[in-house]
C-alpha cells in the first residue's frame, strides 16, 4: 500500500538471464572448463596417447560442468524470484533478500543521477547515483550495486527486462518530482553514446 498521492508507476524482477550470464558469470566458467577440457586432450597428446584416449580422460569433465551450471542456474532463479523492483512517482524501491529480506527506499531528492547500459537483449542494468546521508553498503546490496563502485555505493535495478522503457518511466518520474526544473529529454540506445539530462535524465550507453 503506498501513502495517499504516490502512484505505482513501474514494478519487476530481474531476468533470470542476465543473472546468470552477467552475474554468476556462466560463460565465463563454461570457457574455463572448455580450457581445461583442451588442456587435457593436449596434454594426451603430448604423451602420446591416442586420441580417443585424451578425449576419454577429457570427458570427465562433464559431471562437474553439469553440476557448476545447475548450481548457477539455481542461484539465477533464487535471486530472480526473491527480488523486486519498483518505481513510483516519488521514489525507487529495492527489495530483495534470499535469506534475509531487505527493502532500499530510494527517494527522488537522493537521486543525483540515473543511468542505463543496454545489453542485446533489451534488457539492462539501472544505476542510481544518490546523496543518502547514510553510507550504503556494498556487500549487503550486491548483486543490487553497480560494480566496482565501492567507494560511492550506487544501487541498481539489475537486469531489468524492457530497459528502454523502464529508463523512460523514471527519467519522466524524476522530471516530474523536481517541478519541471530539468528538461525531459527522450532517452535513445543504438549508438552507444549518452544522452539525457542531470538530475533527472538517464544516460544510455549500450553494450
Amino acid at each position: 500500500m503506498l501513502p495517499a498521492g504516490e502512484r505505482l508507476l513501474w514494478q519487476g524482477q530481474p531476468t533470470v538471464k542476465s543473472l546468470l550470464l552477467r552475474v554468476f558469470h556462466l560463460r565465463l566458467v563454461l570457457a574455463y572448463f572448455a580450457a581445461l577440457f583442451g588442456a587435457h586432450v593436449v596434454s594426451g597428446t603430448l604423451d602420446h596417447q591416442p586420441l580417443t584416449a585424451s578425449l576419454a580422460r577429457a570427458s570427465s569433465l562433464a559431471a562437474p560442468v553439469a553440476i557448476a551450471t545447475v548450481l548457477l542456474l539455481g542461484l539465477a532463479v533464487l535471486y530472480s524470484r526473491t527480488t523486486r523492483y519498483t518505481i513510483t512517482s516519488r521514489r525507487v524501491l529495492l527489495q530483495f533478500g534470499a535469506v534475509l529480506p531487505m527493502t532500499l527506499n530510494v527517494p527522488f531528492k537522493q537521486v543525483a543521477r540515473a543511468d542505463v547500459k543496454l545489453f542485446a537483449d533489451g534488457s539492462g542494468d539501472l544505476p542510481l547515483g544518490v546523496t543518502a546521508q547514510q553510507r550504503l553498503s556494498y556487500l549487503l546490496l550486491w548483486p543490487h550495486a553497480r560494480p566496482w563502485r565501492l567507494n560511492e555505493v550506487e544501487p541498481m535495478l539489475r537486469g531489468v527486462p524492457n530497459a528502454v522503457e523502464v529508463a523512460e518511466i523514471l527519467a519522466k518520474a524524476l522530471v516530474a518530482a523536481s517541478d519541471g526544473v530539468v528538461a525531459a529529454q527522450p532517452i535513445a540506445a543504438g549508438n552507444g553514446q549518452p544522452q539525457g539530462a542531470s538530475p533527472a535524465g538517464a544516460v544510455v550507453s549500450a553494450a
